[in-house]
């Protein structure tokens, strides 16, 4: 084994002993053919033994793909998608335990009501009346107006931060379902290679494998339903809308991966093509036809 072919090891010139500088070459290094590197440890002098070289590779793999990992984490379009995650968490156990007030409270109060707002109602009753129970039930009710502070905190978190991650996806889809696109994508440089019948369908994933097991329709629309631009279209021409929205999104999704700059014109693109597929249904009531999905 050669000087030369050593000094182009991950392994040259390196502390052994310090898995963050043996990680930094095992990720950012590269030789130009392959070798023994093993043999060539020991001849270097870097370790005693073969396998104190596997076990010097090994701690430095290790040490590399938490550090992957954490940058992986600690990015901008991840923390979105944990944000978006929480808000959904909260919103979800808020309403649950509501429910349990709900029932908790007309059997215990006598009062009727139903959601979060009859929970905040039951929590802002007087706790002093010595009734353990009733005690018990307002403090529930208290938990659940805290969770729904907290979802509040972070929906007004998402619209602050999306914007700034993925402007053109946050202008076109808004920023809380931006977010969400984000999230079931992976990221946003998974949203960005997405084709777009995929991200018309992200979030009607179970849907969508019934469908393939021959067991239902295919899904027109995953979480882009809650846009306005298939929402509010009648319902014989939200596939057309959903698939006009979903085309632009992906292209938002590039454009925000790619380069980041704010493009306006995509925002006009959408609304004029969903202008179109919502005048097939005036003209269509006009002339009593249909629209051709």
């Amino acid at each position: 084994m050669s000087d030369e072919t050593a000094g182009e090891a991950w392994f040259a010139g390196i502390d052994t002993t310090d898995p963050e500088a043996a990680a930094e070459r095992i990720s950012e290094g590269a030789a130009d053919k392959p070798a023994d590197w093993p043999t060539a440890a020991v001849e270097a002098g870097a370790v005693d033994s073969t396998d104190a070289y596997y076990d010097l590779l090994r701690n430095a793999t290790i040490a590399a793909t938490r550090a992957a990992v954490a940058e992986a984490e600690a990015a901008d379009d991840q923390q979105l998608a944990h944000l978006v995650r929480a808000m959904d968490d909260c919103n979800r156990t808020a309403n649950e335990l509501a429910e349990r007030v709900s029932e908790w409270a007309g059997a215990r109060l006598g009062e009727s009501g139903s959601g979060v707002g009859f929970a905040r109602r039951i929590a802002s009753r007087d706790t002093a009346s010595g009734n353990a129970g009733d005690e018990r039930l307002i403090d529930l009710a208290q938990r659940v107006a805290d969770l729904d502070d907290e979802a509040a905190a972070l929906r007004a978190e998402i619209e602050q931060s999306a914007p700034q991650v993925a402007p053109n996806l946050s202008a076109l889809a808004g920023p809380v379902l931006a977010a969400r696109l984000i999230s079931l994508a992976g990221g946003l440089e998974d949203l960005a290679k997405s084709p777009s019948s995929t991200v018309q369908v992200l979030g009607a994933e179970d849907a969508l494998f019934a469908h393939l097991r021959g067991q239902g329709p295919s899904p027109k629309h995953g979480v882009i339903f809650t846009h306005d631009a298939v929402r509010g279209m009648p319902r014989e021409n939200r596939g057309s809308a959903a698939r006009a929205l979903a085309g632009k999104l992906t292209l938002a999704a590039r454009v925000d991966h790619y380069s980041g700059e704010r493009k306006p014109e995509l925002d006009e693109q959408l609304a004029e093509r969903i202008d179109r597929i919502r005048a097939r249904t005036d003209s269509a009531d006009s002339d009593s036809g249909g629209d051709d999905q």
